[in-house]
C-alpha cells in the first residue's frame, strides 16, 4: 500500500496538500484536474523529483520514502514527452535501468524479452525511437518503466503527446497492460474518460487539493459540487436561485440525463442543434433557462419538441467555499 500523510510542497503563488491519501497494492488511481492543479507535482514527490514539506510522509508498504532517493524508491515513471534516449533501439532503452542496476544477462535479457511481448514490441526491437510511431514510443517508456520490477508505477499524461485516433486505440491496450501488471499506478490525467477507463478509483484536484475521491461511476453520477460537476462534462446545472425558482431546496443541483426526456411534455423551443456524427446536441429553451439533450432528433433549430423534466432525479450539490 501507498500512504501519503501530511504532504506539502509550495511554489510561488501555489500549494500543494494532501492531508491524507491511501492507494492499494494492484489498484490503478487516476489524479484527475485541470492544468495548474497540482497532479503532476504529486507523483514528483512520490517519486523524489521534488522534496516535500518537512512533515511530510510518503509509506510504502509502511517505510517512508522521503529519505532515500529516486533510484531507491522501487518507482517507475513515464513522462509526457516519455523521455526515451534517441541512440538507442527499443531494446536498448529497456535494458538501461537492468544494466545500471547489474543485473545478470540471463536475467535481464529473460526480462527485456518478456517486456517486447507484453507491450507488443517485438518486431521493433531493434529501432531506435525515431523510427517508431507516437504510440510504439509510449510502449517503450511504459515497458522501461515496468523493467525494474517497481513496486509503484506513476504515469504523467501517458497518452497526452498522442493524436486524439491513436489515444483513443491505445486507451484499451494501456488498461490491459495495467490489469496485466498488477501494479499499484497513479496516472495524471486531464481528461476524463481516460481517467474513468484507466482508473479503480478517481481523485478530482483543484487548486492543490483533492476536492472528490471515488469510483468512476460513483464520482460522475453524485459529484460533489458545481465545479466538479461542470468539470467532469455535467451540462444541466442549476444555481441556488435557479434551484430556488423551480421550487426545489436553495442550494445547486444536478439534473442526470435520465431527467431530461425529448418528445415529451410542453413544447420547447430548440435554440441551437449541434451534429455529433452518430448523435445531435440540442439545447433548448426551458422555463427561461438553457438545458442540454443528447441523443437521436430529426428537430431543427427553431423547431418545438416536447419536453420533460423529471425534477424528482435533481441531485442537490454543495456550493463552492
Amino acid at each position: 500500500m501507498l500512504r501519503l500523510v501530511g504532504l506539502v510542497k509550495t511554489f510561488p503563488g501555489f500549494a500543494l496538500q494532501v492531508d491524507s491519501l491511501e492507494v492499494e497494492n494492484g489498484e490503478t488511481l487516476a489524479l484527475l484536474g485541470p492544468s495548474g492543479s497540482g497532479k503532476s507535482t504529486l507523483l514528483r514527490l512520490i517519486a523524489g523529483l521534488e522534496e516535500p514539506g518537512p512533515a511530510a510522509q510518503i509509506l510504502l508498504d509502511g517505510t517512508n520514502l522521503i529519505p532515500f532517493p529516486p533510484e531507491q524508491r522501487a518507482v517507475g515513471m513515464v513522462f509526457q514527452d516519455y523521455a526515451l534516449f534517441p541512440h538507442l533501439s527499443v531494446r536498448q532503452n529497456i535494458a538501461f535501468g537492468l544494466r545500471e542496476a547489474r543485473w545478470e544477462a540471463n536475467r535481464l535479457e529473460a526480462r527485456v524479452g518478456q517486456l517486447l511481448e507484453l507491450t507488443r514490441l517485438t518486431p521493433q526491437a531493434h529501432k531506435r525511437p525515431d523510427q517508431l510511431s507516437g504510440g510504439e514510443r509510449q510502449r517503450v517508456a511504459l515497458a522501461r518503466a515496468l523493467a525494474n520490477l517497481p513496486k509503484v508505477l506513476l504515469l504523467d499524461e501517458p497518452l497526452g503527446a498522442l493524436d486524439r485516433e491513436l489515444r483513443e486505440e491505445l486507451l484499451l491496450e494501456l488498461r490491459g497492460i495495467l490489469r496485466q501488471s498488477g501494479l499499484l499506478t497513479l496516472v495524471v490525467t486531464h481528461d476524463q474518460a481516460e481517467a474513468f477507463v484507466l482508473a479503480n478509483r478517481v481523485a478530482v484536484m483543484r487548486t492543490g487539493k483533492i476536492v472528490q475521491l471515488d469510483r468512476p461511476e460513483a464520482l460522475y453520477e453524485h459529484p460533489k459540487d458545481l465545479w466538479t460537476a461542470a468539470f467532469l462534462g455535467h451540462k444541466n446545472l442549476l444555481s441556488a436561485a435557479q434551484s430556488q425558482g423551480l421550487r426545489l431546496p436553495a442550494k445547486p443541483h444536478l439534473l442526470p440525463p435520465g431527467a431530461v426526456k425529448l418528445g415529451q411534455g410542453p413544447a420547447v423551443e430548440v435554440k441551437e442543434r449541434l451534429f455529433l456524427g452518430p448523435r445531435v446536441a440540442l439545447t433548448l429553451c426551458w422555463h427561461g433557462l438553457s438545458l442540454y439533450w443528447e441523443g437521436q432528433s430529426d428537430a431543427r433549430q427553431g423547431e418545438r419538441v416536447g419536453l420533460e423534466v423529471d425534477l424528482t432525479q435533481a441531485i442537490p450539490l454543495e456550493n463552492l467555499h
